[in-house]
């Protein structure tokens, strides 16, 4: 019983001695990531300033008429129109509120995964192809 005082004071002796270099060390590692975290989700959720779903909506029926069209394009024509479409899909998905598919597709599931974001899309209101 009469070492106690001594456990508690190597135990305070410990915890003043760990508590800078603790401090320290979230500092420099944990508090940049947390903030770099948090600036990406809320980078990530909100829709550009200035891009209304009305413009993204004439951009995504642009580029299907364009991937649609008759004459065989490149394939480097071919994979850009793919990539802009695919991201001007995913832009309209998020800022209506859709689950897409093709958010986390790959390979050859994400000609699968268009469809079905297309689908969502119509589902919620959104003519992809509007009557002439």
């Amino acid at each position: 019983m009469g070492d106690r005082p001594v456990v508690l004071g190597l135990l305070l002796y410990t915890a003043i001695a760990v508590a800078p270099t603790l401090t320290v060390w979230l500092a420099v590692r944990v508090l940049p990531a947390a903030v770099t975290s948090f600036w990406e989700r809320r980078r990530r959720t909100g829709p550009r300033p200035g891009q209304c779903l009305e413009a993204l909506v004439a951009n995504l029926r642009r580029l299907r008429r364009q991937l649609l069209d008759c004459r065989p394009p490149t394939k480097v024509r071919t994979v850009a129109l793919l990539g802009a479409y695919d991201d001007t899909l995913l832009e309209v998905c998020a800022m209506v509120d859709v689950d897409a598919p093709l958010a986390t597709a790959t390979g050859s599931d994400r000609a699968l995964a268009r469809l079905l974001t297309e689908a969502a899309l119509e589902d919620a209101g959104i003519a992809l192809d509007p009557p002439a």
